[in-house]
């Protein structure tokens, strides 16, 4: 189905698509994503994700289909897109015998801004990096490295940054303070389309785009993909953990989550019983269990079962 641009698009996809030999990573993919927005791609290893946010920074050319970012043509303007949008990969190649200042500077010089040492100073500062201006970027934290990282993708004041899995092996506190940085530019306008493999992260976008095998299975808002889940989520705590997933999977739909499980039933009043029964003539005991409301992991799931 074409998708129309307007003034508030930002991004606009039809039916893109790339193949490597004969692996399909993205099949005819559409979809747009308003300007302002926190447009998130999530799924496992490859589904697609980085392959998708490359072609739409020129960095690797479609097969197929069409792209507008910002109104220009991906194929025919990539050189008026690469001035408009900052990219941060999951290999950014920071130079480590550089100093923070040294390698914003690069940047800066790379893009041509030649007026920006006001400009670093803003995102030293913007990043909390000031005080480790002097350090070689080398010897940073890896939290420290991705903000030296997204400072030098910004130098240039782009309107739209990609970001493929910026948070992927940073520690959980250096991965809030990245997110807290992220909501301030979102909040000054920027377009920011993010990919990570954490659920608990796609609840702050704006839209999330679903992806498996190189499809896109749905591209919602996160209130909206939980309601479009019509189950209840029982969790239930068993000291036999293993043994009861596995009767409970032969016979209902569940997924596993650390010590827990989640049952996914239609009718809570007429299934549930039948789950305690099973369990407990195989003499397996439930510990607890409780209702729990849809979570993002669970439709996730719940949509590659249903293929």
């Amino acid at each position: 189905m074409a998708i129309n641009i307007n003034t508030e698009t930002a991004i606009v996809i039809n039916g893109l698509t790339k193949t490597f030999d004969k692996l399909v990573a993205v099949d005819h993919i559409s979809f747009s994503v308003v300007r302002g927005e926190v447009f998130g791609f999530v799924g496992p290893d490859g589904a697609g994700k980085t392959t998708l946010i490359r072609m739409l920074c020129g960095l690797a050319e479609p097969d197929s289909g069409t792209a507008s970012i910002l109104g220009f043509d991906l194929k025919k303007q990539s050189n008026r897109i690469k001035d408009e949008i900052g990219y941060l990969s999951q290999k950014f190649s920071l130079y480590s015998d550089l100093t923070v200042d040294e390698n914003i500077e690069f940047f800066a010089e790379l893009h041509g801004v030649k007026k920006y040492k006001d400009r670093r100073n803003e995102l030293l500062e913007f990043t909390r990096l000031k005080k480790f201006r002097s350090f070689l970027a080398g010897k940073l934290s890896g939290g420290m490295k991705q903000k030296l990282a997204l400072s030098c993708t910004l130098i240039h004041k782009p309107k739209i940054i990609f970001l493929d899995e910026p948070t992927t092996g940073v520690d959980p506190v250096s991965r809030r303070d990245f997110w807290k940085i992220l909501s301030e530019l979102h909040n000054e306008g920027v377009t920011i389309v993010v990919s990570t493999p954490y659920m608990d992260e796609a609840e702050r976008f704006s839209t999330i785009a679903m992806m498996n095998a190189g499809k896109l299975l749905m591209s919602e808002s996160p209130k909206v993909i939980k309601a479009s889940m019509k189950r209840v989520i029982i969790e239930l705590v068993t000291p036999n953990l293993r043994e009861a997933y596995k009767l409970i999977t032969e016979n209902f739909e569940a997924q596993l989550f650390g010590d827990r499980i989640d049952a996914a039933v239609e009718n809570y009043d007429e299934e549930f019983p039948k789950i305690e029964k099973l369990l407990g003539s195989n003499g397996i005991k439930i510990d607890s269990y409780r209702i729990k409301p849809v979570s993002l992991e669970n439709v996730f799931i719940h949509m590659l079962k249903a293929g």
